[in-house]
């Protein structure tokens, strides 16, 4: 091993080190004399203006990471789930970006990280594309791309990201290429009879059809895909977003799902993929973005990675070859300036920002927000017939898909 491979592997080190858990996002920002090099605690920092989390511009074609990571401190009455929503991200990814931090009871003052930063997914930037490694949307809109006239280089092109729910194991969200067939507002639900059963039998039955409101597992908004029985749909479970409880259907925010289905029309592409390694460039920086990769992935983990990695290896040196394979086994999903000479690159570019969650006293306490969490998943075989499609219909009384001028619910999708 040459002295500078040995010397990259020490650092990748000291990087798996401080981001795994050995040393938490607290004592690396609150004590510098814990870091290579020092970086200014996050107390002293200036606060910021948050970022946009879901609009983001690309400035080249080469451009491939978007967004900056932030960081935030907590109130004594915080829990991580908080930050989820509030700065655009989905559960699992907060609480895979803060290993070292309690989920519900992280303590007053303690650093929380925002992995508000992305690295592309490695596909054609038309669409919608779904990476269900990372449960991230991205949607790229046809007009939103401004190239020069006379040479037809880019130069800007618009990208918004949402976090999303995923298929559960043994539901999972099917891989492929698809497009939106159709749209549905305030969709009903024909409850499909093995639930009724299955209700019935608990001695909790449900009726034949649920109604647009509270109740409905869609929520407001479906986009329903060529995939027969997906749809991109609402949620009246928010508290899911981000994680795997779907029976195979992609769940957004409800603020995010009703913005979307204003953009997108049908016929838009549907690009569905399964990607939990991503490797991005910033001009000559490259940017590595790890996940764990789900369990039931039917590649091995190496084998992904031997494939990313060789379709780059003309481009990165061995040593930083080397770098990527030691970050891929810490998946925090934040993305990694690959520097041989830097180890805490991500911490010192934390971009503060003010902590604006407000405890609303109508809204669910800490303790019952862990109850609707665990009842997330717990009740997950329950919305069977909303996930796998079955019985999506606009009001019978406006006629079927009146809203969009197509059929969104010819029997079951």
């Amino acid at each position: 091993m040459t002295r500078i491979q040995m010397l990259s592997r020490s650092l990748t080190l000291l990087v798996l080190a401080a981001l795994a858990g050995c040393s938490t996002l607290e004592d690396l920002l609150l004590d510098p004399t814990a870091m290579r090099q020092p970086v200014v605690p996050v107390g002293e920092r200036p606060i910021a203006t948050a970022i946009d989390p879901n609009r983001f511009i690309l400035r080249s074609e080469g451009q491939s990471v978007i967004g900056e990571p932030q960081v935030v401190l907590t109130t004594a009455s915080n829990a991580l789930p908080d930050f989820a929503r509030e700065y655009g991200l989905g559960y699992d990814e907060v609480l895979a970006a803060n290993p070292g931090v309690d989920i519900w009871l992280p303590g007053e003052d303690t650093p929380v990280l925002l992995p508000t930063q992305f690295v592309l997914p490695d596909v054609a930037r038309e669409g919608i594309v779904l990476n269900i490694a990372s449960k991230r949307l991205f949607y790229f809109p046809a007009d939103g791309v401004v190239r020069n006239e006379e040479t037809g280089e880019l130069l800007s092109q618009i990208v918004l990201t949402y976090p999303i729910g995923i298929g559960r194991v043994g539901w999972e969200t099917p891989l492929g290429a698809t497009e939106v067939t159709a749209k549905a507002v305030d969709p009903h639900w024909w409850v499909p009879a093995s639930v009724r059963r299955e209700h019935a039998a608990m001695g909790n039955p449900l009726p034949n059809v649920v109604p647009p409101g509270p109740d409905n597992p869609l929520g407001s908004r479906v986009l329903k895909l060529g995939m027969p029985g997906y749809l991109i749909h609402g949620t009246n479970q928010p508290t899911g977003v981000g994680m795997r409880v779907s029976h195979g259907c992609i769940r957004l925010y409800p603020e995010d799902i009703e913005f979307l289905y204003e953009l997108v029309d049908i016929g838009v592409p549907v690009t569905i993929i399964n990607e939990p390694f991503l490797l991005g460039r910033v001009g000559d920086e490259w940017y590595f973005e790890s996940h764990e990769p789900l369990e039931d992935d039917a590649i091995d983990p190496a084998e992904r990675l031997d494939v990313l990695l060789a379709s780059v290896a003309e481009d990165m040196p061995a040593p930083l070859q080397d770098h990527v394979r030691a970050l891929a086994s810490d998946p925090t999903g934040v993305p990694v300036r690959i520097a041989e000479y830097d180890s805490q690159e991500v911490i010192a570019r934390l971009r503060r920002v003010e902590n604006t969650i407000v405890r609303d006293p109508e809204l669910p306490s800490r303790e019952e927000l862990r109850e609707m969490l665990d009842e997330v998943v717990a009740d997950a075989d329950e919305d069977v017939g909303a996930d796998t499609g079955e019985g999506i219909v606009t009001d019978p009384a406006a006629g079927i898909g009146s809203d969009a001028g197509q059929d969104a619910s010819a029997g079951p999708l």
